[in-house]
């Protein structure tokens, strides 16, 4: 990996405020993981611990509360995906990026579906990680090109099948207007330009989609967009 230009790596608080960035590294090769938290500590992340195992992610999550775990798929106890559903479902602002080296169709749906907010490859360059943790650190669904497709066209096919009769939760005018945008792939700082509101703004109206929905995070927004049809353009 080469070494990029060093970017922003604060992320907006409650009133605006920027905060550095904290992530926990979860990988059982220690080479890899010594260095890809390097890399992010050199480029000004506040890497607070890293794992080589499942249980020890867990663990060590539910202490240090990182607002970015790197989680590998492939550990020697409990899998990255049961890790990622433990600590997506027990820690709220805690959002998981899988760094693996696979790109399977079965692990991403795997981990997206755990409550992974994105999914990169290990041939992802230090440029295209940095980036990465920044956006998912802000909300931001993430995926290395082409995964995105997939797990999108999956979610399509998935919603061909009979609803049920349940009447779905009343969204506000301006959060379906978000919800529109989220189904269509773009990011929070791309609603706010296209709605002509604040990112806040656009983050208070996801927070309120979710709760309504009963729904974790962006993925799972998106794939509730689909099945209803919200990503098609109005006639």
């Amino acid at each position: 990996m080469g070494v990029p230009d060093t970017e922003s790596v604060e992320a907006r608080g409650e009133e605006g405020e920027t905060m550095t960035i904290s992530v926990m590294i979860v990988d059982d090769h220690p080479i890899w993981r010594d260095g890809v938290a390097r890399d992010l500590g050199e480029h000004g992340f506040d890497v607070l611990a890293t794992a080589a195992d499942g249980d020890a992610a867990v663990r060590i999550a539910r202490t240090v509360l990182p607002d970015v775990v790197l989680m590998d798929l492939n550990l020697g106890d409990t899998s990255g995906v049961v890790a990622t559903r433990t600590i997506t479902g027990e820690l709220p602002n805690t959002r998981v990026l899988v760094l693996s080296a696979s790109g399977e169709h079965d692990d991403v749906l795997q981990a997206v579906k755990a409550g992974a907010s994105g999914y990169l490859v290990k041939s992802a360059s230090v440029k295209e990680l940095v980036d990465a943790v920044c956006r998912t650190a802000e909300g931001d669904t993430v995926f290395t090109a082409g995964l995105a497709g997939m797990v999108l066209g999956e979610y399509r096919r998935m919603a061909e099948a009979p609803a049920g009769d349940a009447a779905p939760p009343r969204l506000t005018e301006r959060e379906t207007d978000v919800l529109r945008l989220v189904a269509k792939g773009l990011t929070a700082r791309q609603i706010a330009d296209r709605l002509v509101i604040s990112h806040r703004t656009v983050e208070n109206h996801v927070q309120s989609t979710l709760r309504k929905l009963q729904l974790h995070n962006r993925v799972e927004l998106a794939r509730y967009a689909i099945e209803h049809g919200l990503d098609q353009d109005e006639d």
